[in-house]
């Protein structure tokens, strides 16, 4: 079964500094359908003016995943870790007992587009933890790339839940295809360019969720970037 959630369906939130698209409920935007998926609680598709951000601020128990395509992230938190994220970067950050961070535009003028994602975590009161690792468009490029998994495998980022996450960047007519377990489900979602899903199109924005399937077979219809997730 594929539940096909359209990008102009999500909520939305207009504040200026910050444009922002919601797959699940959060914030002020509230919708009993769409609360999370499995372990996928927030899919936020953010877009933050030049000089615009979140300043500190804090969680306690998820798993928080950031996913930059293009621009510039500034990232300062109550472990002491700082950095730029940037195009490529997965950046990881598990709030367990609790941290403060704070995220802005690392440009004056130019604008950030980012995925946050959160993920429950595979239990409570774990000790904050950091991660940043950088993937290039050539590991992406026609295949599905593992960016976070729950024993940090092929080099990707460690997480602790039993999600998988992976990347890939598809031309038109190239094909990537994902085996399901008969346990498993799985979140796709489109963060630029056109593709099929199992024959089904899905633009920019587009999301799906995906339960007792055997496969997810992804082809570009024209450039593409696409997150897959891989949920228990």
């Amino acid at each position: 079964m594929i539940t096909i959630r359209k990008s102009d369906e999500r909520g939305h939130a207009d504040h200026g500094w910050l444009d922002t698209r919601f797959t699940f409920s959060f914030a002020d935007y509230f919708d009993e359908e769409h609360i999370q998926f499995r372990t996928l609680r927030v899919m936020n598709d953010d877009r933050v003016a030049g000089g615009g951000g979140f300043p500190m601020h804090p969680h306690r128990d998820m798993e928080i995943v950031t996913y930059v395509l293009e621009g510039a992230l500034e990232h300062r938190d109550s472990m002491g870790n700082g950095s730029v994220i940037k195009p490529g970067d997965v950046q990881y950050m598990s709030a367990g007992t609790g941290v403060t961070h704070s995220e802005f535009n690392a440009s004056k003028s130019e604008p950030v587009h980012l995925y946050q994602i959160w993920m429950m975590p595979d239990k409570r009161g774990h000790k904050p933890a950091y991660d940043q690792k950088t993937f290039s468009d050539a590991e992406k490029r026609g295949k599905l790339r593992l960016v976070a998994s729950p024993d940090g495998r092929e080099g990707s980022v460690k997480i602790r839940q039993a999600n998988e996450l992976y990347a890939t960047v598809l031309g038109a007519g190239e094909s990537v295809k994902h085996a399901l377990k008969p346990e498993r489900h799985a979140y796709v979602q489109v963060a630029r360019g056109i593709v099929t899903l199992n024959g089904a199109k899905l633009g920019t924005g587009d999301g799906a969720a995906i339960s007792a399937e055997k496969s997810v077979e992804l082809t570009g219809v024209d450039d593409a970037e696409v997150l897959l997730f891989d949920l228990a």
